[in-house]
């Protein structure tokens, strides 16, 4: 293994005679594959493209089984994300966008059959609304299936501009349950009053828990007809950042000043159920969803002669899905057989109070070739959740750590991104264990 690492360590170093920008995007890229409709460039249709190209190496939780033979370890190749959206604004009041692509491909998941194949996945739409400006900067009113969503920042992450390798994945609390692929289809407000930013929605949750399974823990209400309310509401101190669009930015690499604190929440009445024992057998127990955020988030440039930047996120969330719920989830998961722990899953989303945060900085210009730069980062994130126990009934913390560097070469048009994880495998909460995982992404978005 660790000669594993060395060899990745060494491609990536490698890969730096490539052209770089010390921006957030690119000077060579612009405005990206922009076209005008009018003579001033203020109608025009936008198109975006991207890849996500991973190759890992991933040590399996206990029991794994990857086409019906066991298996320790493997080293397998995915597509975490291959996305195009386009938007257009042909008036300064209009705006329509549409989003669609495939995630998490690999040669077992992630295909027509999810949990079988992995071939031909099916092209989803993940985003088409339209938008219309009531007052300037202060009130836009759209709808459609939208990204505009409450809880943090990170609620809201852009997938083009990460600085960790990806999101934690609990911070898109509800993500392919009660909505799609964290989207959901209903009528949003967003604007800026002052330095207050603000979005807020009002959504169906789409049907879930199709099999209407149900036990003593909580889980999703296959007969919930209630609406989702969710909002985020962040003050910003210093630049003010763009919210034309929903996606928020993961790292400037000091192209900005920012400096936000953030609030939000998600409510759905009788979003989940459950069994509840009486003397007579048991009774269906409605529970609602109500989750809350709390976050703060800093991009400063600290040397303006070396563009020497820091970046800093850190995020609380406290859950509450109903009595011991919880989620297990792997990243483009490598295994299909096992279980719900299987490969890289473990306890990720569930009712209880989850502690995260990220750092980075951006090192100097000329530190490796004249344009390429190299951002160095740690994540951490530390879960108490309800449902997650031992034989004893004590609450084990699920422990995630990683640290990595993003190589930039045409900014975050043009980046490599290797990245370690220290990750916990509960097959038995008993003797929990750690297991390796080393992922090398490549990422061109144009």
């Amino acid at each position: 293994m660790k000669k594993l690492l060395l060899y990745v360590a060494a491609g990536l170093v490698l890969c730096c005679a490539g052209r770089g920008a010390s921006a957030q995007g690119s000077t060579e890229y612009g405005a990206g594959i922009k076209i005008p409709v009018n003579e001033d460039g203020s109608k025009y249709i936008r198109f975006i493209t991207w890849h996500q190209v991973w190759v890992r190496y991933n040590e399996h939780n206990s029991g794994t089984i990857r086409n019906g033979e066991p298996v320790d370890n493997t080293l397998d190749f995915g597509l975490r994300r291959s996305r195009f959206l386009t938007y257009s604004q042909i008036s300064p009041r209009f705006l329509v966008l549409l989003h669609f692509g495939i995630n998490n491909q690999n040669a077992v998941s992630g295909g027509v059959n999810p949990t079988l194949d992995g071939k031909k996945p099916q092209i989803f739409i993940h985003d088409a609304w339209t938008e219309y400006k009531v007052f300037d900067k202060a009130l836009s009113i759209g709808a459609g299936l939208h990204y505009w969503n409450g809880i943090s920042r990170s609620t809201n992450a852009s997938t083009l501009n990460f600085m960790a390798i990806d999101a934690p994945i609990f911070n898109w609390a509800t993500i392919d349950a009660a909505d799609q692929f964290a989207r959901m289809l209903g009528v949003y407000a967003k604007g800026k009053l002052g330095k207050l930013d603000y979005r807020m929605a009002v959504n169906d949750p789409f049907l879930t828990n199709t099999a209407q399974a149900i036990g003593p823990a909580a889980n999703y209400n296959p007969q919930n007809n209630n609406k989702v309310y969710q909002g985020y509401f962040n003050w910003q101190f210093l630049e003010q950042e763009s919210n034309l669009l929903p996606f928020m930015v993961g790292t400037y690499l000091g192209s900005k000043r920012v400096f936000n604190i953030g609030a939000g929440f998600l409510h759905n009445k009788d979003g989940m159920w459950r069994e509840q024992n009486t003397i007579n057998g048991f009774i269906v127990e409605k529970e609602n969803i109500n989750l809350f955020g709390v976050d703060a988030f800093l991009d400063l440039p600290l040397n303006t002669e070396t563009n020497t930047a820091l970046t800093a996120y850190g995020v609380y969330y406290n859950y509450d899905f109903g009595r011991d719920n919880v989620r297990n989830i792997g990243i483009m998961n490598p295994a299909q057989g096992g279980g719900a722990l299987r490969g890289n899953a473990f306890p990720t989303i569930g009712t209880g109070d989850i502690l995260y945060g990220q750092a980075g900085y951006l090192l100097p210009k000329d530190l490796i070739t004249e344009k390429a730069r190299l951002q160095p980062y740690a994540a951490y994130s530390y879960g108490s959740l309800d449902g997650v126990q031992n034989s004893r009934g004590e609450k084990v913390p699920v422990k995630v750590l990683d640290l990595g560097a993003n190589l930039f070469l045409e900014g975050h048009h043009s980046k490599l991104t290797l990245n370690y994880r220290n990750r916990p495998d509960f097959t038995n909460p008993d003797n929990l264990k750690y297991r390796p995982e080393i992922t090398l992404q490549a990422m061109i978005y144009l």
